[in-house]
């Protein structure tokens, strides 16, 4: 029995409403559909964060797309999560090849080795979490740390669509008016419009956009240029790994924050879920590990299970494996197409911001819900703590510098988070431990 055997065909097909899990899938019209939503979800982010390293985005998207079926294998079709362009890198990679920010990366290949090093190194974490249970990962990461570093991977991105995504005044109006266009769709529209919010909201706020910029003349008007020349297939600027000892050195250590990472959204789709899916855990880092390693070997970034799409999942109700599978085959699509990525490119910016604010908004709130189906004691002192303190390093980008190596807010958080409930435990009646709901400390 092979890798391949692990798959299963999703069991359920459910035309209408109610909670769909991951092993069930709706029609495959609407499974399509809210594919697409995924795509448009973690677009932006993976789009942004290449641009930010001097990679080529076409590339970023097309192996979130690879990486993706990559996962969707090695954990059977049994965990919902989609593979996109890390943020964890950024700092690392800038700090290995001096990119300046200006264009391509002229030194991508040695940021290259270091991600395709990182990824060799999150597989074998993977391998021995397959081989020996998450128990002693989680004794180190109980529910009120990874509810804490889920939560603060939506505070600590808060920043970017408020201070990037806005820049002029009416930007930000636009913004508002984008999460009251999707908040809108959540509350008042039902059945299949209702699942679809943030794709929803989206079209409506950019018509509305349009209206008032090309229309009123209130804004930068939507350009279409840029699709009109784009054509409609093209090869990526793919680039070749380059094995420098030194940045390997620098950037493999980010498997520790991708493990957090992953090992926080699996808790939050189990929390959501109510299904356990501690049991795929070795097989979700090796699978992550596995796609960042080909990622990084053609010239895409790093990847990790994205937070984004959990965020749809907590909004939409709809878990099943099979949606991403569809999502993941339209990024490649994407990859091969700079027409399509030119019309996705073409959103407002603020009307992205306007989606991110709910989406990051929804990530944070995911975090709060591991504490809560957790039972998590804050009025034990330790989970006060550790939890007040993660939030803060977090959503303040505390940033800790180590020679050419730093550690940003969410990586300080993750640490941070993992260390105090460490040594706050020391000493502590195992009592204590057990009265706050939280897995004790062996």
């Amino acid at each position: 029995m092979g890798m391949f055997s692990w798959v299963e065909r999703p069991s359920g097909v459910l035309a209408q409403g109610g909670v769909i899990g991951p092993d069930e899938r709706l029609p495959w019209a609407q499974t399509a559909v809210m594919g697409v939503q995924h795509v448009i979800a973690m677009f932006g982010a993976t789009v942004l964060a290449p641009l930010l390293m001097g990679f080529d985005p076409n590339v970023a998207i097309l192996m979130s797309g690879v990486g993706t079926l990559i996962f969707f294998l090695m954990t059977g079709g049994k965990v919902p999560s989609y593979l996109g362009s890390s943020f964890a890198f950024i700092g690392v990679v800038i700090a290995a090849t001096g990119y300046t920010g200006q264009g391509l990366n002229p030194n991508i290949g040695v940021a290259l080795g270091g991600i395709i090093a990182c990824g060799v190194l999150y597989f074998v974490i993977g391998a021995v979490v397959h081989a020996s249970g998450t128990g002693w990962v989680e004794r180190f990461m109980p529910p009120v740390v990874t509810g804490s570093v889920v939560a603060v991977i939506g505070l600590n991105l808060a920043g970017i669509p408020i201070k990037n995504m806005a820049p002029t005044s009416f930007d930000a109006w636009m913004q508002a008016l984008t999460f009251v266009s999707v908040a809108v769709v959540a509350v008042f529209t039902r059945g299949m419009v209702q699942r679809l919010l943030i794709l929803v909201g989206l079209i409506v706020a950019s018509i509305l956009y349009a209206v008032l910029t090309n229309g009123l003349g209130l804004g930068k008007p939507l350009d279409f240029s840029g699709i009109a020349a784009a054509p409609w297939f093209g090869l990526p600027n793919f680039a070749a790994p380059v094995f420098s000892p030194q940045a390997m050195l620098l950037i493999a250590p980010v498997a520790i924050i991708l493990v957090a990472e992953n090992l926080g959204h699996i808790k939050a789709v189990t929390a959501m879920t109510g299904r356990n899916l501690d049991v795929y855990m070795g097989r979700a880092f090796m699978g992550d590990g596995v796609a960042t390693v080909v990622s990084g070997g053609v010239g895409g970034t790093g990847v990790t299970t994205y937070a984004e799409n959990i965020g749809v999942m907590a909004a939409t109700k709809i878990y099943s494996t099979a949606i991403f599978l569809v999502a993941a085959l339209i990024a490649i699509v994407l990859g091969f197409s700079p027409k399509f990525g030119a019309v996705i490119q073409a959103i407002p910016l603020p009307v992205m911001g306007g989606v991110s604010i709910v989406v990051f908004g929804l990530i944070a709130i995911a975090g709060a819900r591991i504490w809560v189906e957790n039972k998590v004691d804050f009025s034990d002192n330790r989970n006060l703590i550790v939890a007040a303190i993660t939030l803060v390093l977090g959503t303040g980008d505390f940033t800790l510098r180590f020679g050419g190596f730093a550690l940003g807010g969410i990586g300080t958080a993750t640490f941070g988070a993992i260390l105090l409930w460490a040594v706050l435990g020391r000493g502590r009646p195992s009592a204590a431990t057990a009265a706050a709901g939280d897995a004790p400390v062996r």
